[in-house]
């Protein structure tokens, strides 16, 4: 990726947590496959869940599914289909709280599990931004790659959009 910069989003440190396959190619604009049910159905999810709060503040990079203001704090969220992929979440809602803090903002965040009806508290503590840090240099490693890491079969695999990206 000669002659352009890299920047590592949130989205790729959701699915650095998953897969650096799939990190290599988001960050090289191949996009998985849209009419995969799983897509579809965190789209869904996203769209319509909490109609009554604000959808995604963009921020630099980055998009937070949800924003609202309680007694004054910045509360932003991210929502997804399942907790089974917790840390990614958790760590891509780091890395937005981090984004706006680099901005001057200070904020909260909380995790959504709308089909679960739960929803979890996440803050931006020093351990966290030191694995934020860690993790930025790693994506980064990763997409300075030639090519992308060669597929490994992970439990991960059998719901992902670029199964067939990789596995064909």
């Amino acid at each position: 990726m000669e002659n352009q910069e890299l920047r590592v989003s949130g989205t790729l440190v959701w699915y650095y947590y998953i897969c650096p396959r799939e990190v290599w190619l988001i960050g090289r604009q191949i996009t998985p496959d849209q009419d995969d049910s799983n897509v579809s159905l965190g789209r869904f999810i996203q769209d319509y869940s909490y109609p009554r709060e604000r959808k995604e503040l963009a921020v630099g990079n980055s998009k937070m599914d949800i924003f609202k203001m309680v007694n004054g704090e910045l509360v932003i969220g991210e929502v997804k289909k399942t907790s089974k992929y917790r840390q990614s979440a958790r760590m891509q809602l780091a890395f937005y709280l981090e984004e706006l803090k680099q901005r001057g903002v200070v904020a909260r965040g909380e995790l959504r599990f709308p089909m679960e009806k739960r929803k979890e508290d996440v803050i931006l503590d020093e351990q966290t931004q030191l694995e934020l840090d860690r993790v930025r240099r790693e994506i980064l490693r990763i997409l300075y790659l030639p090519g992308p890491p060669p597929p490994i079969k992970i439990k991960f695999c059998k719901n992902c959009a670029y199964a067939e990206f990789c596995w064909s």
